[in-house]
């Protein structure tokens, strides 16, 4: 019932949860159903408080990134950030690292970390040439930043592939996190798809940029920034 309302009508879905969670509280996917249904309706110190006990009771990190995000909600982007690097990243399946790589993006827009807001997002899975269910918000989240660093033809660039990915993904029968997609544009002049990475202006302004963020801001060097004051904005 909750999987069928969450979209349409999250306050219900929401309800239904609290009903099941006083039924079988001890049950880690009721938990988690009652901490995403609360994510969901903006009440983000419920989420993160459900997400901890799911997370003791299952034993799984795979809810990481809503906990990070959770913790962003309640006004914590420091602890988020906290969080995020708790956990070996290289554990975490390829679609909760790229969710992750989101949150710990938007916990670096929080304390005005621009720069390292587009490094968070730097990963394997930012490849335009294919399509998972997540490449959609990675991409999108891309874009926001370069927007951010004023990178305005290459937030563009971003924006129109993740529509390309999503419109890839609508037209799949059904679609695994561990399924490739290949994502395609057509052009007028030639009756084969190309893959994106193989246009003509592939290696120019559109692929991450390794002189985005200096040596001393890598992740394995954060004592500096996590000290920052959060934006008030």
């Amino acid at each position: 019932m909750v999987a069928h309302l969450i979209d349409d009508d999250p306050e219900l879905a929401h309800r239904h949860a609290v009903s099941a969670s006083r039924r079988a509280g001890r049950i880690a996917v009721v938990r988690e159903t009652l901490a995403v249904t609360a994510y969901r309706t903006g009440d983000f110190a419920l989420a993160l408080r459900e997400l901890r006990t799911y997370r003791r009771i299952s034993g799984s990190d795979e809810q990481l990134p809503l906990m990070v995000d959770s913790e962003r909600g309640v006004g914590r982007p420091e602890r988020a950030l906290e969080l995020g690097r708790s956990v070996d990243r290289s554990k975490l399946s390829p679609g909760v690292q790229a969710t992750l790589a989101i949150a710990m993006s938007g916990a670096r827009l929080d304390l005005g970390q621009t720069a390292l807001a587009l490094s968070e997002l730097q990963i394997p899975q930012l490849d335009p040439t294919v399509a998972f269910s997540w490449s959609p918000g990675l991409f999108d989240a891309y874009a926001e930043v370069l927007e951010e660093l004023e990178r305005h033809d290459e937030a563009e660039v971003w924006r129109s592939r993740a529509e390309v990915a999503a419109a890839a993904l609508d037209e799949a029968d059904r679609v695994d996190e561990n399924e490739t997609i290949m994502v395609v544009e057509e052009e007028h002049e030639q009756e084969q798809p190309l893959e994106i990475g193989d246009t003509a202006d592939e290696g120019s302004q559109d692929a991450p940029r390794d002189d985005d963020v200096s040596e001393e801001h890598t992740h394995d060097d954060q004592e500096a920034v996590d000290g920052a004051a959060p934006s008030h904005d």
